[in-house]
This record gives structure tokens, C-alpha cells and sequence, in this order.
């Protein structure tokens, strides 16, 4: 895949949830790329957050605002006027979705109906990037991934508010958007991970924790396949197709996965040991006890739609994205500057991702 480097200087983009993980880092890189951005979102979920700690606020017209209010979000399509979007708020994890069904899908479901509303009714966007999840797909718990032809489903109301997302954009773009308008990409991506994660009740950062404070981490579903991979390779996509979409190619409006290699499909149990070694050794891993409502024990995608149109495919192994998540904390922690850090692994990758092939550990 080519460096994304071009035509992106003075873009007027809009990136909701821009205060989350996935969404700082795509607002940091959009920055370094000469957007102008506008992030619509919601105080940062965590403490600490990357959006804090890169101080991510300086760069972006920062506006606090609920994508489940249909006013705020139109208001802020009317005064950003922003050509491009890129829709990331979400209540984004399974378990918090059990204890607030409703509270998650009034925003994964109908955040997302209110931001293709306001794209529609004020006029000016040329293109969507609308974030869903691997989890969009009713999951059989087969060994074949997952193509984007599948149908939509979800057993815990996380999973299923994002298939109904992924049905509202469809409905859209179909009704809406197919003659006109925007141009709308709906993209999917795995288990992402990487610095700057401090999300309660996801594995990465619970172990980052354990490291951090000495203690046994504490796991649940140790046998539980995911496809693990890093932020910067699910970015990389979204923008990848966002560039696209920005040209005028209206045949990439359609739905993407964006997949790790399946090598990078390793149970919990296997990033547990790779991040204890990483990180130079801690206690054995404890085997959480508590009630553990359902959540999927094994889930592929099928990225070969991507690599094939678009030449992308993963430039990180995934021993080297744990290898990148263990060194950003560890500078982190040691005193290195949050946004820096953060900018010099998006440099890294931009520049292994030209190469067309893998960095291996």
C-alpha cells in the first residue's frame, strides 16, 4: 500500500469519539497529515486518556457533545462544514453493554443514524468513514472468517448494536447517499490494541496495569480466539479507504474488513505470555472467577477484499505490535513525551506500511 502522505492538507474533517483510543490516534495522525479537524465527542472515557496525555485537545476544534442528541450533532456538522467524516463514537465495550443495554444502543445505533442525518441534512460532505466492529457479523463460532457478505447479528447487545449500525448505514446509503451525497464506507477491524489503551475490563490494558502495579493479572476466557491487531493497521485502512472515497471512486462506498494475517488469531492465553515476556516478567496470570456473561469464543476476518483493491494488508506482526505497545508505556511511564511517542510509531508504521512488507519481532 502507498505511503498516506497526500491530499490531506487543509482537509475540514470531522472525527467523532475523537477523545477514545482509536479516535486519538486517528485525530493525531490526520493532524500530522494537515487536516483541519473537528472532533465531536464526549469527555475522554478513561483517566488517564491518550487524548489527555498527547494533549490531542490543542490540535483539534475540540467540541464535548453527545452523538445521541441529534441537535448537538447537527449543530456541529453546520459549523465545521467538514468534507470528510469519520464516525468512531461508540460505547465500545460487551461487558459495560450488558450492564447498559440501553444506553449503548442509543449511541452505537442511533449515534450513528443521527450523524448520517446531519451529513445529509446540511450538505457539504463528500464522504463517510462509519466505524463499526468485527463483532457486526452473527457469529457461528466456525473456523472460516468472516467476509463482508455475511449476514449481521450479534449474541450480546455490543455485537448486535453494531450489526444494526452497520444495517442503518446500509439503509442510507442505499436511500440517500447512492445517487448523491456522500459516498459511505462502513469498516470493520479485530481486536485492536496498542499504547495509550487504559479501557477497564479489555486485556491489554488490564495487563499493562498488572505490569505497571506488580500484581498477577487477572484474566477471563484464556482459550478465547481473537484477531489481535494493532491501532495503526485498522487506521490505516479507514484512511486508505477514506482517500478513495475523497477521489471520487464511489465503487469503495461499500462495506470493509480490515483483519489481521491469520497467524495474528491467537487465544488470550497466548498475548498473555508474549506481553509478560515483553515486558520483562511478572506473576503468573490469575484465572478471573467472577460471572463471565457470553462473549464470543472464536472470531476471523477475511480482509482478502481489502488487500485485493486496495493493496493492504497488516505491516505489523503482532510479537512486534506487542513489542510497540510495551515500549510506549514504558517511555511513557519513564517521563517521554505522550504525543511524541505517539507520533514517532505513526511515522514507523507509515513508513513499514510503504514497504509492502511485514516488520516481524
Amino acid at each position: 500500500m502507498e505511503a498516506l502522505v497526500s491530499g490531506w492538507r487543509g482537509r475540514r474533517v470531522l472525527v467523532t469519539g475523537h477523545t477514545g483510543f482509536k479516535g486519538s490516534w486517528l485525530s493525531l495522525w490526520l493532524h500530522s497529515l494537515g487536516a483541519e479537524v473537528t472532533g465531536l465527542a464526549l469527555p475522554a472515557p478513561t483517566q488517564p486518556s491518550l487524548f489527555e496525555a498527547a494533549r490531542i485537545g490543542e490540535l483539534v476544534e475540540h467540541v464535548v457533545d453527545d452523538v445521541g442528541v441529534y441537535d448537538a450533532v447537527h449543530s456541529t456538522f453546520a459549523r465545521a462544514k467538514p468534507e470528510l467524516v469519520f464516525h468512531l463514537a461508540a460505547q465500545p465495550l460487551v461487558r459495560e453493554s450488558y450492564s447498559d443495554p440501553v444506553g449503548t444502543y442509543a449511541t452505537n445505533v442511533m449515534g450513528t443514524v443521527h450523524v448520517l442525518e446531519a451529513a445529509r441534512q446540511v450538505g457539504g460532505v463528500e464522504a463517510i468513514v462509519c466505524v463499526t466492529s468485527d463483532k457486526c457479523y452473527a457469529n457461528r463460532e466456525w473456523v472460516w472468517p468472516y467476509r463482508e457478505t455475511d449476514p449481521m447479528g450479534g449474541h450480546d447487545p455490543y455485537s448486535s448494536s453494531k450489526g444494526c449500525a452497520e444495517l442503518a448505514a446500509a439503509s442510507w446509503r442505499s436511500s440517500f447517499f447512492e445517487a448523491d451525497g456522500p459516498a459511505l464506507a462502513t469498516v470493520r477491524a479485530g481486536n485492536v490494541i496498542g499504547g495509550g489503551d487504559w479501557a477497564v475490563d479489555r486485556l491489554v490494558p488490564d495487563l499493562i496495569r498488572a505490569f505497571e502495579t506488580g500484581t498477577a493479572p487477572l484474566i477471563r476466557s484464556p482459550d478465547a480466539v481473537r484477531p489481535w491487531q494493532h491501532v495503526l493497521e485498522a487506521l490505516g485502512g479507514y484512511i486508505a479507504i477514506a482517500e478513495r472515497l475523497m477521489a471520487g471512486e464511489r465503487s469503495f462506498a461499500d462495506a470493509w474488513n480490515f483483519g489481521p494475517s491469520d497467524e495474528d488469531a491467537r487465544p488470550v492465553s497466548w498475548i498473555v505470555e508474549r506481553m509478560r515476556a515483553a515486558w520483562g516478567g511478572s506473576d503468573a496470570p490469575l484465572l478471573d472467577g467472577g460471572p463471565r456473561p457470553h462473549e464470543a469464543g472464536l472470531l476471523r476476518l477475511d480482509s482478502s477484499k481489502a488487500r485485493a483493491a486496495l493493496g493492504w494488508r497488516p505491516a505489523l506482526t503482532l510479537d512486534r505490535a506487542l513489542e510497540w505497545i510495551v515500549a510506549w508505556h514504558k517511555a511513557v511511564g519513564a517521563g517521554a513525551d505522550a504525543r511524541a511517542v505517539t507520533l514517532a510509531q505513526i511515522a514507523d508504521y507509515s513508513a513499514a506500511s510503504s514497504t509492502g512488507e511485514r516488520a516481524a519481532a
